[in-house]
């Protein structure tokens, strides 16, 4: 597999183009032995021995994390008054400039993926592909069976949208106050808006699956952790 040197470590996330280019031309790259200093110049990752800034390089294209987003932190990848998502993960993995696959709210907590994967990230957020999208809810008051069959059928939202039909299961027969509810879409503020049509208001939302992922109950609150390899073929295999 060969590659352009300054899209090699464009891929790795040692910056932007001009950064890169400033980076060759400092002689911070190595090819077995041999200083490249021309962008154009393809290397194979998988043959040659590279060297960048005197550290050997183990390239890797893409990177696959699943974290349990915690309150507090929006799902982009920077923003001027918030911090995000990216801010939780450490410098070996953000230098890969990964993204959040689909969003939760602020105050939302759970299951959030992300990746510099796009093509992946497009087929588990593309509304043709109806990939599953599962969270536990607190209601501030008890849904009634009136209130399942409206959800799960598809209720008009407060902009006139009109939702795709739901599943909703009482976690516990004796608490009708704590649901799940599995949608395929990911309107702002969907899950609330939808119980706000009911009269009822969200307390916690926490997402729990995603397609065939699952939130990982070892991971804490602000923790993360890469796929395992199941879990990426899984996905893979979902596409």
């Amino acid at each position: 597999m060969c590659l352009r040197a300054d899209k090699l470590l464009s891929n790795m996330g040692y910056g932007s183009r001009k950064d890169v280019k400033k980076l060759l031309k400092q002689g911070g790259f190595t090819a077995n032995g041999e200083t490249i200093k021309d962008g154009k110049k393809h290397v194979d990752p998988n043959k040659d021995t590279l060297v960048i800034m005197g550290e050997p390089v183990e390239y890797r294209e893409f990177i696959y994390l699943i974290m349990n987003k915690p309150k507090g932190y929006v799902s982009a990848t920077e923003d001027k008054n918030e911090a995000t998502v990216i801010d939780i993960l450490e410098p070996e993995d953000s230098i890969f400039q990964p993204f959040p696959v689909g969003r939760l709210d602020k105050d939302t907590t759970g299951l959030l993926l992300l990746t510099n994967d796009g093509k992946l990230a497009h087929q588990l957020t593309s509304p043709k592909k109806k990939v599953d999208k599962m969270y536990l809810v607190d209601l501030d008051h008890s849904v009634s069976q009136e209130d399942i069959v409206a959800l799960e059928n598809g209720v008009i939202l407060d902009d006139g949208y009109e939702t795709k039909p739901a599943k909703v299961e009482l976690v516990d027969e004796y608490n009708s106050t704590r649901v799940y509810i599995t949608i395929q879409e990911g309107k702002y503020h969907q899950v609330k808006r939808m119980f706000q049509t009911r009269g009822n208001k969200v307390i916690r939302l926490e997402r729990i699956r995603m397609g065939p992922l699952h939130l990982d109950p070892t991971l804490e609150l602000g923790t993360y952790r890469e796929l395992t390899e199941d879990e990426l073929s899984m996905l893979m295999q979902n596409e």
